[in-house]
């Protein structure tokens, strides 16, 4: 249930700390005065979307933040999963923490800023609008101005008379849900097989002729490389030889007249042996010398076999050439590298081995559907079993009530028209027939009762269908359109619902706020200071049983002090 309520700077709120009991909890004050403003900080704290405006004039941001005591178990709902590891709800063997006792208590907070801009916290941890809806509709279940509409609507009608039936049906709901939701995929993956059948040859053949390719080109990374460095040495053949020829004239030239580096040093290495012994110093730099023209005389040795060993051969270049477009090609095709033609070498492997078991698969896709299929039906025959069984039942309970909510004459009924097709929810769909008066033929609810008579066609379903499964229940002005004692019956079903969970009630009838076990009200009014006339400003406080009174006498259209008013005000409570 809701434990405490904090909004800050939300339309006419600046500041509110609100705690909450278990029960009815009425909210009751002036038309204007706010009220609506709690159901609209609920309604943030549900993933709701901010109206324009919500923030309070001069305030940067709008701060609604709400304490849920959480039932046994619920985070152990595995698509509450993800948000539990998210928000830190998780035990140490990453199951629900609440399952052990760790967590009781639940946080949910909302910002929105002046611009619009909203951020969402679950334990104060950043989380997304969606993730407060996923876990807030399993807390809260909110009744608006305008829900009791809902139940014109015939999923809302079929959810309801699941409901009635109990645990187990709506648990096979769930279950045909999910076969419906693999049948459809199902469907799908059969569609693409048969998809791909169709082109098989021709996908065939186009992926066996590229594994032959890549396969007979036997292509590597470091052939790729080497073959790039002969091309640019075979290109430069030429000037290569010219460059080795040039150096090992330059050292030692063939023509026996020539004077080149070695003959030079050479001699130069006579005329120092020619003084040895007469100084060490120059005795070591004639032995450097000696070195120097022994490796001058290797070096144009070297260069001469380099220039008449080079393969200059043309018909070798035109080989690499070749070999090297060859790359280029497939790369070209596949990917602009040989790692990318390799991988597209595993992938087209794999690929036409799906093709060539896309027989086998389509096969085997067509049995699995037609077994989920047949899953399907019997699990909708249940469903439909057992809501023929309870359409009935539901009428006649949803009419007694109804009879205890001042609608003595009217008659209710329970529909089922089957479905072409099984649907998710199942292989029918369902309308609730109501005739509000005597003799009058029963026609869809949508098409025949006023606001005030939904309202109280709401609250017999909730009632009799244990609708609503969330722990709190809220109602922002579902009695409008009703009065006298009318209010008061509607008043009693509120009570009851309350008797087993929270029940939060924004109301303006005091038949209803009489019954309340607490009661919070809301005033509006404004400050004046030195610099004018400041915006509006709504607080809501708790009432004690004589501030009660006072209430109940403003809400019977009565002053305080009218002392006729302040016994039918202490009436109503007595009588509660």
């Amino acid at each position: 249930m809701l434990v405490e309520l904090r909004v800050q700077n939300l339309l006419l709120i600046e500041r509110a700390e609100l705690r909450w009991a278990g029960g009815l909890n009425a909210i009751t004050g002036e038309t204007g005065a706010g009220k609506t403003v709690l159901a609209h900080a609920l309604d943030l704290l549900l993933g709701g979307r901010p109206r324009t405006g919500i923030v309070r004039p001069g305030a940067e941001e709008a701060y609604v933040e709400g304490v849920f005591e959480l039932p046994p178990g619920l985070l152990g709902d595995p698509e509450l999963t993800d948000l539990c590891e998210r928000a830190g709800l998780m035990g140490d063997d990453d199951e629900a923490a609440v399952d052990d006792g760790a967590v009781t208590e639940v946080v949910l907070a909302r910002r929105v800023t002046a611009a619009g801009r909203t951020r969402a916290y679950v334990q104060g941890r950043s989380a997304s609008a969606p993730d407060l809806a996923l876990l807030g509709s399993r807390l809260v279940s909110f009744y608006g101005q305008h829900e009791h509409r809902k139940l014109t609507v015939a999923g809302a009608q079929l959810e309801l008379l699941d409901a009635f039936c109990g645990k187990q049906q709506l648990e096979l709901r769930a279950k045909v849900s999910g076969t419906h939701a693999r049948v459809t995929a199902l469907e799908r993956e059969l569609d693409e097989l048969r998809a791909r059948a169709g082109a098989r040859d021709r996908d065939l053949d186009l992926l066996a002729f590229e594994i032959d390719e890549i396969d007979a080109a036997a292509l590597s990374e470091g052939e790729r490389a080497e073959l790039g460095v002969e091309r640019e040495r075979l290109r430069a053949g030429d000037a290569l030889r010219a460059a080795a020829a040039a150096g090992a004239e330059a050292i030692a030239p063939e023509a026996p007249e020539g004077r080149g580096a070695a003959v030079l040093l050479g001699e130069a290495e006579r005329v120092a042996e020619g003084i040895g012994g007469a100084d060490a110093e120059l005795d070591a730099l004639a032995e450097r010398l000696q070195g120097l023209r022994i490796e001058a005389e290797d070096l144009a040795g070297e260069f001469r076999r380099y220039g008449e060993g080079f393969d200059g051969d043309p018909g070798r270049l035109q080989e690499v050439e070749e070999r090297l477009e060859q790359y280029d090609r497939l790369e070209r095709k596949h990917g602009g590298s040989v790692a990318a033609v390799l991988a597209h070498r595993e992938r087209a492997g794999i690929d036409r081995e799906a093709l060539e078991g896309a027989e086998v698969a389509l096969e085997r896709a067509g049995a699995e559907l037609a077994g989920v299929r047949t899953q399907l039906r019997e699990g909708a025959s249940a469903l439909t079993a057992a809501r023929e069984a309870a359409a009935p039942r539901l009428a006649k309970r949803v009419a007694a009530e109804l009879a205890e909510l001042a609608m003595e004459d009217a008659t209710f009924a329970v529909e089922l028209e089957p479905r072409e097709e099984v649907a998710a929810n199942g292989a029918e769909r369902v309308e609730f027939l109501l005739a509000p008066n005597r003799g009058v033929p029963a026609s869809p609810v949508r098409d025949t009762a006023s606001g005030g008579e939904l309202s109280r066609v709401m609250l017999a379903l909730m009632t009799v269908a244990n609708a609503g499964g969330a722990g709190t229940l809220v109602f922002d002005e579902v009695d409008a359109g009703i009065g006298g004692q009318t209010a008061r019956a509607v008043g009693e079903r509120l009570r009851a619902l309350a008797e087993q969970r929270q029940v939060l009630c924004i109301t303006h009838l005091p038949q209803i706020a009489s019954l309340a076990e607490r009661h919070y009200r809301v005033e509006k009014g404004a400050a004046t200071t030195a610099r004018g006339t400041e915006p509006a400003s709504a607080t809501v406080e708790p009432l004690d049983r004589g501030e009660l009174v006072e209430e109940l006498c403003r809400m019977l259209g009565a002053d305080v002090s009218d002392a006729g008013a302040r016994r039918h005000a202490k009436e109503l409570l007595k009588a509660a």
